[in-house]
């Protein structure tokens, strides 16, 4: 038996300490105050006391001032062990923080108190992301607990704030702590992927959330020659910005939707009552742009529609983004982090990974807007902010075993 094939059967054995981990952590809700929690401050603690039990060669927090929170600051936690080679540094980036349970009546039990049923463990946070959490410390514990050395430094690192933005969290540490990271380290991220474990995201879409503002004349539905009906309006615009996916047409292979996308979304209440024309109406429009645009393209395209629209319908519409993300630069296809996960996935499954780009935005964008490739990975269950959500433990164990690989020949 080979070093790896000692490694692999060593986290194999790992299944009830991994349940124990998951267990302790789910019980250590990490909701940030914008979701009525006071921080990371518990589950940091925790994962700060079996990170000391790996004998990590550094461990250390920094601490995110934030006066809402407990403490008055946001922990990120960062352990690393030395490698012989001294080259470069394997990082595993994880986030601390959790989504609210959401309407309890959909859970089958507590949210905050885990429980088995076969592979599945559920309970709240249990894949998004204490799969990564738990996977990468096995990872390491696997290799520590034979005596075999690291080639290149590991670094884990647990962050906070990811769910509401990383101001707390990597934001905050690449622009306090920005040469920890180096330009050669392979990052990997594992808070995002497919359940066959084979799907390893380089690139994102652009992101933009615009919110439309309708305002007519409010008056009564026996009348409707007194007001301006603000919905019709909303109805009408949201008809003509669907020809957006028309006039932004074009398609990467690389993203699934391989176009870009502009969907609308949430529409807030008008008027109370059924026999009332209103006067306003706000709806909010969802738009995933592809690198192949840029953001300010569509800006100026939906401007151009207000205005000829508003002049049509004698209306009054305002255009507000309220959220906005331009994509970060695409890790590179060939790049060594892309590489050495495709290699331990092929090692460990069999299987061929597949690098991809996605909609939904990540906190490795920042890594990569700071000209750090680094790439997202991990084989989940889909199943975050969902109500009972779980993971596989299968999964874990197997996440594990491919970090490993890559500890070891990366």
């Amino acid at each position: 038996m080979d070093g790896l094939e000692e490694v692999y059967k060593k986290i194999d054995s790992f299944r009830s300490e991994i349940i124990k981990m998951q267990r302790e952590l789910t019980s250590r809700p990490a909701l940030s105050p914008e979701n009525g929690g006071s921080g990371e401050h518990d589950k940091a603690d925790y994962i700060k006391e079996q990170l000391l039990l790996l004998k990590p060669d550094t461990l250390y927090e920094i601490h995110a001032p934030d006066e809402r929170a407990a403490n008055g600051y946001r922990p990120n936690l960062v352990a690393t062990w030395k490698g012989s080679l001294k080259r470069r540094t394997i990082w595993i980036l994880s986030h601390l923080d959790i989504v609210p349970p959401g309407d309890l009546s959909l859970w089958t039990d507590d949210p905050y108190k885990m429980i088995v049923k076969g592979d599945k463990i559920i309970g709240r946070g249990v894949e998004d992301n204490q799969h990564g959490i738990v996977s990468s410390c096995f990872a390491v514990k696997g290799i520590l607990d034979l005596k075999q050395a690291l080639p290149q430094k590991v670094g884990l690192v647990l962050v906070a704030d990811e769910e509401i933005g990383s101001k707390y969290g990597l934001k905050y540490i690449l622009k306090e702590k920005g040469d920890l990271f180096k330009e050669d380290d392979l990052i990997i991220v594992p808070d995002g992927g497919n359940e066959e474990g084979t799907m390893i995201e380089i690139a994102e879409k652009s992101m933009l959330w615009l919110k439309f503002t309708i305002t007519g004349v409010q008056c009564h539905a026996s009348t409707p020659e007194k007001g301006k009906n603000s919905l019709f309006g909303a109805a009408k615009l949201i008809v003509e910005l669907d020809k957006l996916k028309e006039r932004f047409d074009l398609k990467n292979s690389l993203f699934k939707p391989q176009g870009s996308t502009f969907e609308p979304t949430k529409i807030e209440a008008n008027v109370p009552n059924v026999n009332t024309i209103p006067g306003r109406d706000v709806f909010y429009l969802d738009c995933r742009i592809l690198p192949d645009y840029k953001v300010e393209e569509i800006i100026k395209d939906v401007i151009t529609l207000n205005k000829r629209l508003a002049k049509e319908l004698n209306l009054k519409i305002d255009v507000e983004a309220i959220h906005r993300q331009d994509c970060a630069p695409p890790t590179p296809v060939d790049s060594p982090v892309v590489t050495f996960l495709t290699k331990a996935i092929k090692k460990v499954t069999g299987l061929k990974a597949k690098p991809m780009g996605i909609g939904g935005g990540t906190v490795a964008a920042f890594f990569r807007e700071a000209g750090l490739p680094a790439a997202v990975w991990s084989t989940t269950s889909q199943t975050a902010h969902q109500p009972n959500e779980y993971c596989s433990i299968k999964n874990i164990i197997t996440d594990a075993k491919i970090m490993a690989t890559v500890f070891l020949s990366g």
